[in-house]
């Protein structure tokens, strides 16, 4: 459903401002990640991303080439548990397959992806690259300063 907006042009008629009523378009974003854990950092980012977005989906996704210590389900319900109640448009899923699959099938217009620093970049613009050609665009959100150190590796070491 779209969401009506009152803007107001300037040049109308003997300088009185005009107004005009442009349609808004919902954006949902998905934040993928295997979240294991999910981190201060990606809670950060989840907090930027529902301000940017009208829904965030936080999508705990399954990949091959990581073993999490809990399955996809059990990850999904760790991150709705540190969600505040409050943040109405967030949701969350687990999935196993390709985020823009899930993105097309949901009608999902953008991925959302926090980096730290420039090795997470260059590794993240490639999968950006591979999802632009799918149809999907990303938006990269650097991490908040305070929070670039962290890692669920360094937290998964630290037994968090």
């Amino acid at each position: 459903m779209a969401h009506l907006r009152s803007l107001a042009d300037t040049g109308g008629v003997d300088g009185v401002a005009q107004h005009r009523v442009v349609a808004h378009r919902r954006v949902r974003a998905v934040y993928p990640g295997s979240f294991d854990p999910f981190t201060a950092g990606h809670l950060n980012v989840v907090d930027r991303a529902r301000h940017l977005f009208d829904e965030v989906v936080v999508l705990v996704a399954v990949n091959g080439a990581k073993h999490p210590r809990a399955d996809a389900e059990e990850r999904a319900a760790a991150v709705r548990a540190v969600l505040p109640a409050d943040w109405t448009t967030i949701t969350v899923v687990a999935w196993s397959g390709l985020t823009a699959a899930w993105c097309r099938h949901h009608e999902v217009g953008v991925i959302v992806r926090g980096v730290r620093n420039t090795s997470d970049l260059q590794t993240e613009s490639r999968l950006a690259a591979m999802n632009q050609s799918l149809g999907v665009p990303t938006v990269f959100l650097p991490a908040h300063p305070d929070l670039a150190a962290v890692s669920s590796t360094a937290a998964r070491s630290r037994g968090a």
